[in-house]
């Protein structure tokens, strides 16, 4: 294994975790701990899919960590 697959292991570990997590009801999806899980997993994701040039995962990834960051921000609002 090369440092890109490790890169991607690391960010698709931390978006299961927090998946298994919050199915299991250890995580809500408005906790910290679930925002941050798939905010950094899903950025760890993402750029393992950009130095692959695999653009179906560069887009699913970039929407999945958008949509963490918005959660981010709205939960530092709620704050």
């Amino acid at each position: 294994m090369n440092t890109v697959d490790w890169i991607g292991f690391v960010g698709v570990f931390q978006i299961l975790l927090a998946y298994v997590l919050n199915i299991f009801g250890k995580l809500e999806k408005k906790d910290i701990t679930f925002i941050l899980l798939n905010l950094i997993g899903a950025s760890l994701a993402c750029l393992a899919s950009v130095l692959m040039k695999y653009l179906p995962f560069i887009i699913l990834e970039g929407v999945w960590a958008l949509v963490s960051l918005i959660a981010l921000f709205n939960y530092r609002k709620a704050k």
